[in-house]
């Protein structure tokens, strides 16, 4: 076995015994990234030579017998829209292409400070905007096991990029999907960490600050081939960083759940027809459980369906105010049809609307946390449908399908909740697959669950990229 096709943990641990250096393990991933990625391109910034210098600091660390961090050596990719010193934080936009981060983001950061080789920056669409990662600064990116289909977004990237081997580990971020939906799209696993758990902090953009919506919902999380490596990257990415207020330094672990666990199933989101592939992957998500011991039934949580009127009230109209306007300035003409085309169909609020939609949601939390209380994790599909064909969001009709179909990925947002993305089942060339929910600051839950659907479906492989 070659060293590119090892999960982060099983690298890490050849490296720390000798048994493999870290330059070997860079060189090798390398040799993967030049003979997969011109076909998907996935990632669009590699960072070669500063990667093999970093390998060779690495080795002499390893050498000298330093004590060795949890990922040493091991190779990453980090994402277009977050800042790393000597960088662009170029988020997919032409003119940004030169806006040169002097500091690292905290998740850049911790994975240095754990030892992680950066190799490369993964694509997004434009302000990471979408659910295709395609922009006019870096091109489109191809999904691996279906280019007629979207890789995801907006770190589309990210997983395309750890589906076909190039790196154990790859950052991605979440305000409505952006991590479990290339997960899913790419039939890998994804992390959804919840609200402050992940320090998230661009020195480029701090003097501007975010909108509320943004605050509450927007996450740092993983996307790995292992869901062990899922919670190796957890550990390693939470590290504290002051930079931001809302970091939330609690154990790992939280205190153990009423045995058995109690799982709720939606195989079936209300408000859009689900593909039945995907139902089948909940239902199935549910009998590895319940083989495993979990009680599960089939029950609604509160509120779904308002959910989704909520996430739309408040993030649409905090775009239409914030950013609209750069994307009708700076963005590509794709990007540009595409936000167009969702404001037309969820229009912006005014301002007792918008206000009231914050409030709401708060009701709407509480009364998660009683359901969750009862029901500690619940189980949907990630997407209600299959992957959609490349560029079919730039219509009124094809966003309206779109996000129809991303109902189930934007409740965890709204909440700050984790979900867990976890491949279950197959449908012709894709993977379909599930998004395991919990309580905040219960990713270990989600994390369990995983690895007992992971043990009964398979551990993912990496993949060679198929042609259309």
């Amino acid at each position: 076995m070659e060293l590119w096709q090892y999960d982060a943990t099983d690298l890490a641990r050849l490296i720390r015994t000798g048994r493999a250096s870290a330059t070997e393990a860079v060189d090798s991933v390398f040799s993967r990234l030049h003979k997969v990625n011109p076909a998907i391109n996935a990632v669009v910034r590699i960072m070669e030579p500063e990667a093999r210098a970093a390998a060779e600091t690495a080795d002499a660390a390893r050498a000298r017998g330093h004590a060795l961090p949890p990922l040493h050596g091991v190779p990453v990719t980090i994402k277009i829209n977050v800042d790393m010193a000597g960088s662009p934080t170029d988020n997919g936009v032409i003119p940004l292409k030169d806006f040169v981060a002097k500091e690292d983001s905290p998740v850049v950061a911790n994975l240095k400070h754990a030892g992680a080789i950066i190799i490369g920056r993964t694509n997004a669409p434009a302000f990471s905007m979408r659910i295709f990662s395609d922009n006019a600064l870096h091109g489109r990116t191809l999904n691996p096991l279906d280019p007629t289909v979207t890789p995801g977004g907006s770190s589309g990237g990210a997983g395309a990029a750890t589906a076909t081997g190039i790196g154990c580990i790859a950052h991605g971020n979440d305000i409505g999907g952006s991590v479990r939906i290339p997960a899913y799209c790419n039939g890998v696993v994804g992390l959804r960490t919840g609200f402050a758990r992940i320090p998230s902090y661009n020195a480029t953009a701090a003097n501007a600050g975010r909108p509320i919506g943004a605050v509450l919902m927007a996450v740092q999380g993983p996307h790995t081939r292992t869901v062990r490596d899922a919670r190796l990257a957890l550990e390693v990415m939470a590290r504290g960083d002051r930079r931001d207020w809302r970091w939330n330094d609690v154990p790992m672990r939280g205190a153990p759940p009423a045995r058995p666990i109690k799982v709720a199933l939606v195989p079936e989101f209300p408000g859009c027809k689900t593909h039945p592939a995907q139902a089948a992957a909940v239902r199935q998500a549910g009998k590895h459980l319940q083989a495993a011991g979990y009680v599960v039934e089939e029950i609604l949580p509160p509120d779904l369906e308002r959910g989704i009127e909520l996430w739309h009230a408040i993030i649409a109209t905090e775009s239409h105010a914030g950013l609209w306007p750069n994307m009708q300035k700076m963005g590509d003409p794709d990007g540009i049809a595409a936000m167009r085309a969702w404001l037309d169909v969820f229009k912006p609020v005014d301002l007792a609307t918008y206000m009231g939609a914050l409030t709401e949601r708060e009701g709407m939390l509480f009364r998660w946390m009683t359901f969750l209380q009862q029901w500690p994790l619940v189980i949907l599909p990630t997407l209600a449908d299959l992957p959609p064909k490349q560029v079919s969001d730039t219509t009124v009709e094809g966003q309206t399908a779109i996000f129809d179909s991303m109902r189930p990925a934007l409740i965890a947002p709204l909440l700050g909740l984790p979900g867990l993305a976890v491949p279950v089942g197959r449908s012709g060339k894709l993977r379909t697959g599930v998004q395991v929910m919990a309580m905040r600051n219960r990713e270990d839950l989600c994390l369990d669950a995983g690895e007992v659907i992971e043990a009964a479906e398979g551990v993912v492989v990496p993949v060679d990229p198929a042609t259309a």
